[in-house]
């Protein structure tokens, strides 16, 4: 079905035609101005200019129109050119009760839904996961549910960095630390044996290190870097192993944020395709050597600062993390028939995306592909540099879900919430409530801005939280069972609102199409965090005005608890476009 905007637009657009103005001015939005409707119009004063007449005199011509609709319960003019409108209530009850019917909930799908590739931009292996990668992990999620819900087919890839220079350092700080002077595939396979994520990653730190201090150590590891990429004997081998430790431990984490990819692939996928792609590139003319390296040249006349040109082999015949990203754009817009690639990567690697999309552009590998760099800001602690542990380290992502599982138990605990509940269902409410804290904590912020992570305010059961959602949606499911219905038991149909508390609810119930579409063009989950919010602090409204259970009108009871079906159900949707959980009970 259509969004309630839409129709309202439609009805307006056609009025302005109808009196003899362009359609386009007819577009409705919500007002700004509550107390005179609760919609408005401002075509009235492009109108005006146009047709060089005055804006009530255009005003009265349109809302002469409007006033035979049985849409609009109240249409009127205010200065300098709004049309202001109120919708009647009978048509507000009949809007939410189609929403309530509508298996999406008043949501429409996207008139063109295509193939979209959604890159992570995931984490180099050797690493635990921590909090440099939360962002993309649950942005990246957020909008790959968003996506597929607007009807796109989506292959998400978590793009492990797997091939370039910080592998040739560990492969390099492993090889001095097992004596290895000579390498084949079985020293490779014994080097790496009984080898878990920590000593790799501790071994990444050394090499790295290393490489800082000492010229000699850097050329071994570019050397290394080389050999694998090269495929030298023994490197791939050594590759493969040290990969599939950090793979198994990435799992694990992903699996306890609640995240899935459909592609597990490194840089190390597109590496087949790196030496023909050169070739080829070289061959049109598109890519020429330059002081011993191969690039691609990107500047354009209208650049206000110097734009370096894309580097795809380095002097020492190495390859570089644009020369992946190209090989990716061309598997993806290529074999994929990718009709989009989003890319979800830290906004400080914007000059490394521009420089991308327009080799992409330039060598045609892009095809017809939308190339997008969904920028995201970091997540601060109170000193307002990217967050680290109290000892100044970075943190790992299980230590920071640990960490506010445990917080959220002993806020639990302070508000007296499950203390009927057995310790094992305590510490599962414990986890879905501190992930939602996180999660809702990072989402709800403009995605390109950064923010603070303040635990305790991100916990707490009232406010703009995801805990407090998750109370909301809690507290419908418990009238429910006080009513001993379950949610698909619950029948009867909607009246018309008879308070302020019930009209408010239904426009909200009948926004939220207006506000996924929102979300969807503007690769905005916010919007979603914000609307969400909304609607639970009118649901509350609501619940404190009209008292469900000991309403004695058997009509006006099933209305309300219709009304608190279709509010749980748009709520369960959008915490599930966001990636959180709804318990049960709390």
């Amino acid at each position: 079905m259509s969004p309630l905007r839409d129709l309202l637009t439609k009805q307006v657009s056609s009025a302005f035609a109808t009196a003899g103005y362009d359609p386009a001015l007819g577009e409705v939005v919500p007002s700004q101005r509550p107390d005179l409707g609760q919609f408005q119009c401002s075509g009235v004063l492009a109108a005006a200019k146009k047709h060089r007449r005055a804006p009530q005199a255009i005003a009265d011509d349109v809302i002469a129109r409007l006033k035979t609709s049985d849409v609009f319960g109240s249409v009127s003019f205010a200065a300098p050119g709004f049309i202001n409108l109120t919708v009647t209530d009978e048509f507000l009850t009949s809007f939410v009760e189609q929403v309530g019917r509508d298996e999406r909930l008043g949501c429409p799908l996207i008139p063109e839904p295509g193939t979209v590739v959604l890159d992570f931009g995931g984490p180099n292996i050797a690493k635990a996961m921590h909090v440099g990668h939360l962002r993309s992990s649950i942005i990246g999620d957020s909008l790959q549910r968003l996506f597929r819900f607007a009807g796109h087919k989506v292959l998400s890839d978590i793009h492990l960095g797997d091939w370039g220079t910080p592998m040739g350092m560990l492969i390099a700080e492993l090889q001095h630390r097992r004596g290895i002077t000579t390498l084949d595939d079985a020293t490779a396979a014994r080097a790496a044996a009984a080898l878990s994520v920590h000593d790799l990653e501790e071994m990444y730190l050394a090499a790295a290190t290393q490489t800082r201090a000492s010229d000699e150590s850097l050329r071994e590891a570019l050397q290394a870097t080389v050999g694998l990429q090269q495929n030298q004997p023994g490197y791939r081998e050594l590759w493969r192993q040290l990969v599939a430790v950090s793979v198994a431990a990435l799992r694990e984490d992903f699996d306890t944020l609640g995240v899935s990819f459909d592609l597990w692939l490194g840089e190390s996928h597109f590496s087949d395709r790196i030496p023909g792609l050169v070739e080829r590139l070289l061959a049109q003319g598109h890519a020429v050597m330059s002081e011993g390296a191969v690039v691609i040249p990107v500047a354009e006349p209208q650049d206000q600062q110097e734009m370096p040109p894309l580097i795809l082999v380095k002097s020492d015949g190495g390859y570089t993390y644009a020369t992946t990203d190209l090989a990716a754009v061309d598997e993806r817009a290529g074999d994929l028939r990718a009709d989009a690639i989003l890319y979800v990567v830290d906004k400080r690697q914007g000059l490394h995306f521009t420089q991308v999309f327009r080799a992409a552009r330039k060598t045609g590998l892009a095809r017809n592909a939308r190339l997008e760099h969904l920028a995201f800001g970091t997540m601060n602690g109170p000193d307002g540099k990217p967050f680290k542990t109290r000892a100044g380290g970075v943190m790992k992502l299980k230590d920071l879900i640990d960490m506010v599982t445990e917080a959220a138990l002993q806020r639990m605990q302070d508000s007296d919430i499950a203390t009927t509940f057995s310790e094992t269902e305590r510490r599962r409410l414990a986890r879905q409530v501190g992930l939602a804290a996180l999660k809702f904590g990072d989402l709800s912020n403009v995605r390109t801005s950064d923010y603070v992570f303040d635990l305790d305010r991100f916990l707490r059961f009232e406010g703009r939280t995801g805990p407090y959602l998750q109370y909301a949606a809690v507290r419908i499911k418990s009238i429910f069972r006080k009513a001993e219905l379950s949610d698909d038991e619950v029948g009867g149909s909607l009246i018309a609102p008879q308070t302020a508390g019930e009209r408010d609810l239904m426009l909200a119930l009948a926004s939220l199409g207006d506000a996924v579409r929102q979300a969807y063009e503007r690769r905005a989950p916010n919007v979603l965090c914000d609307f969400a919010h909304t609607l639970a602090q009118l649901y509350s409204h609501f619940y404190h005005e009209c008292h469900i259970l000991s309403e004695g009108d058997p009509g006006r009871r099933a209305s309300w608890l219709r009304l608190s079906q279709i509010t749980l159900r748009q709520l369960g949707l959008l915490l599930g476009l966001l990636g959180i959980e709804v318990p049960d009970r709390m």
